[in-house]
């Protein structure tokens, strides 16, 4: 098979789209005259958009308010020969066969899937013991790329590398007020949820661990998480600074590539930077299916603390700030 046109459907969060990417890459090394079109959520456009092997965003969001026919013709202008769907949205399985794609791809564990789709791939995520971005892979068998791949080989195919360049020039101005004799270093202390998390004054803690002298410290997050950590508990101190809310996702992209580090629990933020390749501490727990052994994020120079348990009802992970602290120290 030699596909021309490719549509991988990914309609879920950041995360789950960054750890997509190397799929793409993958798609391209095979089939370098493919074009890959990425049906995404509105708010992951960023993400998709910086990827070099992404020749078409698809924005599912606005798509989704279209009429029957006109989604329909959306996919219909792709001229695609496959449609895999990476995460299963049952009004895109519909589409995609209302479409006449070709070759529908998807996995073969779910009723809309085994109605919708012609190519089956029959394995389970909860229970295997691959990372998510290699299970991601298992969806490529059909259009005849059966490779098995390291997560150390995984992260030179994100192609990352795009630039916003208005974003870049807002980062730029705004970093000029500070040292580039320091180390910059990202806490993302919030996840909307998404992951379990460590508390605030552990993230406080660590800012105190870390010599004012040698690093600046950043506090993203949303708008809304910025007021939630404030009234909570404030992170606070003479070398850290609230960036929450400062940012669009384009340049929250920009100002990671800026700095030097980041700390966060299983969020897009921590993929984010490793995609980047820059040193991402992830704090997780230990319970299945939200282990790092699925969910670890991929890059050059990543880092994973693990909880000794998985915090009960009301509690937060389990790690000390000291541990942190010495791995922001090694380098």
């Amino acid at each position: 098979m030699n596909p021309k046109n490719i549509i991988i459907s990914r309609t879920d969060s950041i995360g789950d789209v960054v750890l997509t990417l190397p799929m793409c890459g993958i798609i391209k090394a095979h089939f370098p005259q493919a074009k890959i079109h990425f049906l995404g959520r509105g708010y992951t456009q960023s993400i998709i958009e910086r990827c070099e092997h992404v020749d078409q965003y698809i924005n599912w969001d606005a798509m989704k308010e279209k009429s029957p026919a006109v989604q329909i013709a959306i996919l219909q202008e792709t001229k695609a020969d496959a449609l895999i769907h990476v995460f299963p949205r049952k009004e895109v399985l519909w589409l995609g066969k209302r479409a006449g794609i070709p070759i529908r791809i998807a996995t073969g564990r779910r009723l809309n899937t085994i109605t919708k789709c012609n190519k089956l791939v029959f394995f389970t995520r909860k229970g295997s013991p691959l990372h998510e971005a290699q299970l991601n892979l298992k969806l490529l068998r059909p259009i005849g790329i059966d490779n098995e791949y390291s997560l150390k080989e995984l992260e030179t195919y994100y192609g990352f590398n795009r630039i916003d360049e208005n974003a870049q020039k807002k980062v730029n101005d705004f970093l000029k007020g500070f040292s580039n004799d320091k180390k910059k270093v990202v806490l993302h202390p919030l996840s909307k949820g998404s992951a379990a998390e460590w508390s605030l004054q552990n993230y406080q803690k660590l800012t105190e661990l870390l010599p004012k002298d040698e690093f600046e410290i950043f506090i993203t997050g949303t708008k809304e998480e910025g007021e939630r950590i404030k009234t909570q508990s404030p992170i606070l101190g003479q070398h850290v600074h609230d960036v929450t809310g400062k940012f669009s996702l384009a340049e929250l992209i920009e100002f990671i590539n800026n700095c030097d580090s980041l700390v966060a629990a299983s969020t897009g933020p921590l993929h984010i930077a490793s995609a980047l390749g820059k040193k991402a501490i992830g704090l997780y727990s230990p319970k299945r299916p939200i282990h790092p052994g699925r969910w670890a994020p991929v890059g050059k120079d990543t880092h994973v603390l693990v909880a000794p348990a998985h915090p009960l009802k009301g509690e937060k992970l389990a790690i000390a700030p000291e541990e942190v602290a010495q791995v922001l120290l090694s380098f």
